[in-house]
C-alpha cells in the first residue's frame, strides 16, 4: 500500500493536485472557522464591542467634531444635539482640542407612529416615507428651494432643528430633498 501511494507521489501530477487539494482543505476550513467565530450577534446582549456605557465623558482630539463624536458613542451623527446640550454649546463649532465633553443618553425623539390604515405614499419623486402620517401628525411639503434648516427655521424658529425632521424621516442624506416631499415634524 506504501509502495504505491510513493509510486503515485513520484509524479508531479499527483504532487501538485495534492498541494491544491490541502490548500483547498485549509481555506475551506478558515473560512468555516471565522463563519462561525466571528458572526454578528454572537456576544450576549448588551456587550457589543467598543460600546461605552452612557453617560459618560469624552476628550476632543483633533479633528474630531460633534458629529464625528456622536456618531462614536451613538452610532448617528444626528446625536451631536445631545452632546451640545449636555455641555451648554452654542455652536457645533464651540469644541477645542483637549476640551472635556459630557456624553449623555441619547434622548429619543418620539414621532408620531403611522395609523393602521396607512397607505402608500404615491407619484412622489425622492419620497423618504413609504406611508402616510398619523391623523394629526403635523407634516410639511417641501417646495422648491426649501432645505431642512430652513424648514426647521420656519416651523420651530430654531435652525438646529433640522436633525430631528431629518431623524424622524429617516433621511439618508439630509441635504438631498426634493420639491414634493412630504415630511413628518416632530
Amino acid at each position: 500500500m506504501w509502495k504505491n501511494i510513493q509510486k503515485r507521489l513520484k509524479s508531479p501530477d499527483s504532487f501538485v493536485s495534492l498541494i491544491l487539494g490541502i490548500a483547498v482543505v485549509l481555506v475551506i476550513g478558515t473560512l468555516i472557522y471565522n463563519y462561525f467565530t466571528n458572526r454578528p450577534g454572537t456576544q450576549p446582549a448588551g456587550e457589543e464591542q467598543g460600546q461605552v456605557a452612557l453617560p459618560t465623558t469624552h476628550t476632543v482630539a483633533a479633528g474630531e467634531t460633534l458629529w464625528v463624536i456622536a456618531e462614536k458613542y451613538y452610532k448617528s451623527g444626528y446625536n451631536w444635539v445631545d452632546i451640545a446640550g449636555a455641555n451648554s454649546l452654542a455652536s457645533a463649532d464651540d469644541i477645542e482640542v483637549g476640551q472635556t465633553l459630557t456624553i449623555p443618553v441619547a434622548t429619543p425623539i418620539i414621532s408620531a407612529a403611522p395609523s393602521p390604515e396607512a397607505t402608500p405614499t404615491l407619484g412622489l419623486t425622492g419620497s423618504t416615507s413609504t406611508e402616510v402620517p398619523a391623523a394629526g401628525a403635523k407634516t410639511y411639503t417641501v417646495v422648491r428651494g426649501d432645505n431642512l434648516w430652513n424648514i426647521a427655521v420656519s416651523q420651530y424658529g430654531d435652525g438646529y432643528k433640522w436633525v430631528e425632521i431629518a431623524r424622524v424621516n429617516n433621511l439618508a442624506n439630509p441635504n438631498l430633498i426634493h420639491a414634493g416631499n412630504v415630511f413628518v415634524l416632530p
